[in-house]
């Protein structure tokens, strides 16, 4: 049987623009609705999301295709979490709060089989079609797609020796922490913040590696690819949710009569 292919890896490899989108519903209804969008990518968060490995198993059958590439982001850079997600299918995982290179080093082994990493064995797991995929440990690894996060000033200081690091596919900024960090806590939008961002891409992208980043301001998110990103991340299936019911509710909450007035109308 043959392994599925990571068409975002080698997408990113090429430099081709994914455009995608977090999901923190934790539910295979709204991960079937965002694969209908049009999105190269959504990232099923289970860092700042309530998702677990079932759920996210769920939301990857809902998602079974559609042209929406499935990754995930673990709730932290550990071997046990990063095995249960892959036993599910996931092959493409964003890794949280990178800030060295030993800390890629140890997500790159995490997704590895021996002897060139630490990642047990599960011949009968969903990722390998329960066992029918025979050769799975040994091609699991070429379709496997390690993003790790830039989320930090040691980040920063150590992006260099981050995206040397052999298995690492990509390196993608965090702003929300990156500004916390750098003095700027709650104000990832500041102009200072935005010209770090785009040299963090300048830097990633000398290294030859994909730059990546989270930008809901079409402008600045051009300004970044424009820069050298190869993945941009427009928001959140639950912020677009409570955006589209708030505007509603707001709309519509006009069309509601005076209470005085629906009394008049049925004495009338």
């Amino acid at each position: 049987m043959q392994m599925p292919q990571n068409t975002f890896k080698s997408a990113i490899a090429q430099h081709q623009l994914q455009l995608g989108l977090f999901s923190l519903l934790a539910h295979p209804i709204s991960a079937e609705v965002v694969a209908g969008s049009g999105f190269d990518w959504m990232i099923i968060d289970t860092e700042h999301g309530p998702g677990d490995v079932l759920t996210v198993m769920h939301q990857l059958q809902a998602m079974q295709g559609s042209r929406t590439h499935a990754a995930v982001r673990p709730a932290a850079n550990d071997k046990v979490l990063i095995k249960r997600l892959l036993d599910t299918g996931v092959q493409t995982l964003l890794i949280p709060h990178v800030d060295s290179a030993e800390e890629a080093r140890a997500a790159v082994q995490a997704v590895r089989f021996p002897e060139g990493g630490l990642r047990g064995i599960a011949p009968v797991s969903r990722a390998a079609n329960y066992g029918r995929i025979t050769d799975y440990v040994n091609r699991a690894a070429q379709e496997i797609c390690v993003l790790v996060q830039i989320e930090s000033a040691s980040a920063l200081r150590n992006l260099e020796e981050i995206a040397g690091v052999d298995g690492v596919d990509g390196l993608f900024i965090g702003p929300g922490d990156l500004a916390g960090e750098v003095g700027y806590l709650g104000q990832p939008n500041h102009p200072a913040m935005r010209r770090l961002y785009l040299n963090t891409i300048r830097r990633i992208r000398a290294c030859g590696k994909p730059a990546g980043i989270v930008s809901a301001d079409q402008a600045f998110a051009q300004e970044c690819v424009d820069a050298g990103a190869a993945m941009i991340v427009a928001g959140a299936d639950l912020l677009c949710l409570r955006q589209s019911c708030d505007t509603l509710a707001e709309k519509f909450r006009t069309l509601v009569p005076a209470t005085d007035q629906i009394v008049e109308g049925l004495r009338a």
